[in-house]
């Protein structure tokens, strides 16, 4: 069976990260966290790794990105870069779970694993997986909830408990009843191998989405929205 060659980033966060593979071995991976916007880095960190590969979009068979939660600008670039890359090949292009993604850098840990995200306003976007034996097992959907309320649900497990992401400072110092094994520092940042394992595991499960299907995943609304909505409440309310 040919090989399978996927084209994958993550610009969610404050790193930006784009890879190739070939199933599942690593072909190269560029990482930037330069301060740079990603609408500046993305492309040209593709074009460079392409190029060191001597490969061109042609050779990819999918495209992926991490579709969200995270730093809204960021997961509009990702995704719009990604389907912008997949449009005119017809090839399968791929939107995955940022926090399933940053869960897959701690694969081979045994306990749980609680990827987390700074939302602002003291919430974090969360999620709880369970890692055993090289595999990753999704225990509740991707959240947008407090800090306490992520320590309350996460102080019932007893096993070691390991969090990854751009909110595990946060994390660790918010975190009142939760004790937190240590995470390896080159785990906690998003990775864009594990958004093409992630991707691998849901085409090789049938998925087969296009460009059109990849949709940016916020599970809250951005802050000019929210401000839109109170100025709208406001001059809705009865004056007195």
């Amino acid at each position: 069976m040919k090989p399978i060659k996927i084209l994958s980033l993550d610009s969610t966060a404050i790193v930006a990260t784009v890879a190739v593979t070939e199933d599942e071995k690593l072909l190269a991976q560029y990482d930037a966290n330069n301060g740079n916007t990603h609408s500046e880095t993305l492309l040209p960190m593709i074009e460079r790794m392409l190029s060191s590969l001597s490969l061109t979009v042609n050779d990819i068979d999918i495209f992926a990105c991490s579709a969200g939660p995270g730093s809204f600008t960021g997961v509009r670039i990702g995704s719009a870069t990604i389907k912008g890359l997949a449009f005119a090949s017809g090839k399968p292009c791929i939107g995955v779970s940022t926090l399933e993604a940053l869960a897959f850098n701690m694969r081979d840990t045994d306990g749980i694993i609680c990827p987390v995200m700074n939302a602002r306003r003291d919430q974090l976007y969360c999620a709880v997986f369970k890692a055993a034996k090289g595999t990753i097992e999704r225990l509740t959907p991707d959240m947008a909830i407090s800090v306490s309320e992520f320590d309350e649900m996460l102080s019932s497990y007893s096993c070691p408990i390991y969090a990854v992401g751009d909110g595990y400072e946060y994390a660790v110092r918010g975190f009142v009843k939760t004790k937190l094994s240590e995470t390896p520092k080159e785990k906690r940042n998003q990775s864009a191998y594990s958004v093409a394992m992630s991707a691998l595991k849901l085409y090789k499960a049938g998925d087969r989405t296009s460009d059109k299907d990849v949709a940016p995943t916020y599970l809250r609304l951005s802050q000019a929205e929210r401000e839109r909505n109170e100025r709208l409440a406001r001059s809705a309310s009865p004056k007195i």
